[in-house]
């Protein structure tokens, strides 16, 4: 669970795969990514080790079949789900990233760890790692226990405006895309991803 499908790849049109295509293949001629290609892609190379381990994370989620490369399906499935999932089809692949052990739970350490790395990877400081991850917890860990299931997460985060907002924003990597597409030769822009992203799927 939390791995995208294939099928989310409809999710996404033509102009869109074109688009995507050319420039998977320009980072990739090979066809299948690597984790460093990927990095490559969203302009996050020189990342602090909390940060790049949040992007191994990234990559490991994308990578459906686990042989260590994504190849351009997983690589549009991606796309789809980070420019137009719906929420609970995010909140359930940003509950994958938190887990970090795997263990079915998240815990406060991974929960802060995984904020701090979104931070430097977003340069969003509306609130600390600590303060967000605090927050968190107190709004959703309904039986105290210092962990989240992907039940209480998932529910708690949508019962609670603040809360959806947060994780919305400092783990938005349509925000990483789009400055990673600025440079791109097509007619396609940062505002265009931004539209992609906020149309209701």
């Amino acid at each position: 669970q939390g791995h995208i499908s294939e099928s989310s790849v409809m999710d996404i049109d033509s102009v869109d795969i074109h688009h995507w295509y050319n420039k998977f293949m320009r980072e990739s001629p090979s066809g299948l990514l690597t984790l460093y290609e990927l990095k490559a892609i969203l302009g996050l190379q020189g990342m602090n080790d909390e940060a790049n381990g949040y992007i191994e994370q990234v990559f490991a989620t994308f990578d459906m079949n686990q042989d260590g490369f994504i190849d351009f399906v997983e690589y549009v499935a991606a796309l789809s789900l980070i420019l137009k999932g719906k929420i609970d089809q995010k909140l359930k692949w940003y509950f994958k990233l938190y887990d970090v052990d795997g263990n079915g739970k998240i815990d406060r350490d991974e929960l802060l760890s995984i904020f701090k790395a979104i931070q430097a990877i977003n340069r969003q400081t509306d609130m600390s790692p600590e303060e967000i991850t605090n927050l968190v917890f107190e709004k959703i860990d309904v039986n105290g226990d210092g962990e989240l299931t992907l039940e209480e997460f998932i529910d708690g985060t949508q019962q609670s405006d603040e809360i959806m907002d947060i994780v919305t924003k400092s783990l938005d990597l349509s925000n990483v895309l789009k400055n990673a597409d600025m440079d791109s030769r097509t007619h396609w822009t940062g505002d265009n991803l931004k539209h992609c992203y906020e149309r209701k799927a």
